[in-house]
């Protein structure tokens, strides 16, 4: 369904200029926004404010279009009380998850529900992708969350073969594979402590990730569509911006009791646009802060699914 009356969108996202509109889930939410007759306006996270009960933003009218290297036109900058003068906030940058992008949701949080916040800026900072996956054990592979270097060996020599990734890491830049008699954990170990200041995620490693890690977006939590991504060769990562191939695909039923199972929880946050990644029947994130996929998804002869998000959007307006 479309609405009848135009809404003013605001969308929050990281420099227009620089996306690749092949693969950003941000523009075709908003090629589908400017199709329905929305009014959209453009701001960067650092041109949010907060002035009193006011969040205020310095944004820009906008227009997109599917067109490599002119695929925008942005009018006159001007200060917009989104709280005011706004339907909806798409809340689009991508990570990393650090404090910069904890104060947006702070400061996003005066706004929703009067003006819709898409996804809901507390749980986008209650539920950091590594961490709120961790409420369903049952679903996963082994995960140790630590900086222990005695936890991290005890988990090795029970599970053999380990993933070590920063938890608030983002795209798959700095995943490791540990074999459980590695000369380079040492290293390694090292290289994380000095590096993060957080925890970070051991996980127990599946082999086959080599036939692929699987995207599937949920929208307001339902399963809607989804895409395989299988690494490069050598590589045990399928972030698609590492390399990983995208790879028409269809769902499992252990896929849909896992879907089954963190649905209700999703729709309970108010995390509409949700993408969770899944290897070998075993989930691994719980994406929520700018889930990438719908343009893979539909490029492959899946559902068009910022239509879905758009509907479901307006079904809460």
């Amino acid at each position: 369904m479309s609405l009848k009356t135009s809404l003013t969108i605001a969308v929050q996202m990281d420099p227009i200029e620089a996306i690749n509109i092949a693969g950003d889930s941000t523009f075709a939410m908003l090629l589908e926004a400017q199709k329905r007759g929305h009014n959209i306006l453009y701001y960067t996270p650092d041109r949010l404010s907060m002035t009193g009960s006011a969040v205020t933003a310095q944004a820009q009218p906008l227009q997109v279009r599917d067109v490599v290297g002119d695929h925008f036109t942005l009018g006159e900058m001007r200060r917009v009380d989104l709280g005011a003068e706004t339907d909806v906030v798409l809340l689009r940058q991508d990570p990393p998850f650090d404090l910069a992008y904890v104060t947006t949701t702070h400061l996003l949080e005066r706004i929703h529900p009067q003006t819709l916040v898409v996804n809901n800026p507390a749980s986008v900072r209650d539920a950091p992708e590594k961490l709120f996956v961790m409420e369903y054990p049952e679903l996963m592979p082994a995960t140790l969350i630590t900086r222990d270097r005695s936890e991290i060996e005890a988990f090795r020599k029970q599970h053999g073969d380990v993933v070590m990734k920063p938890l608030y890491g983002n795209g798959g830049a700095a995943v490791f594979k540990v074999a459980v008699k590695d000369p380079n954990f040492g290293s390694l170990f090292d290289l994380f402590s000095a590096t993060f200041r957080e925890a970070w995620v051991v996980q127990q490693f599946l082999p086959r990730v080599s036939e692929g890690d699987k995207r599937i977006i949920l929208v307001d939590g339902k399963a809607m569509g989804a895409v395989n991504r299988v690494p490069a060769e050598n590589d045990i990562r399928s972030n698609m911006v590492r390399g990983g191939a995208a790879r028409e695909t269809d769902l499992t039923p252990r896929e849909r009791e896992i879907c089954y199972a963190i649905g209700p929880e999703l729709q309970k946050r108010g995390l509409i646009f949700v993408g969770i990644d899944v290897i070998d029947g075993h989930l691994t994130e719980i994406n929520v802060t700018s889930p990438t996929g719908l343009r893979a998804i539909q490029r492959l002869g899946g559902p068009d699914l910022a239509a879905a998000l758009w509907d479901s959007i307006e079904s809460k307006l």
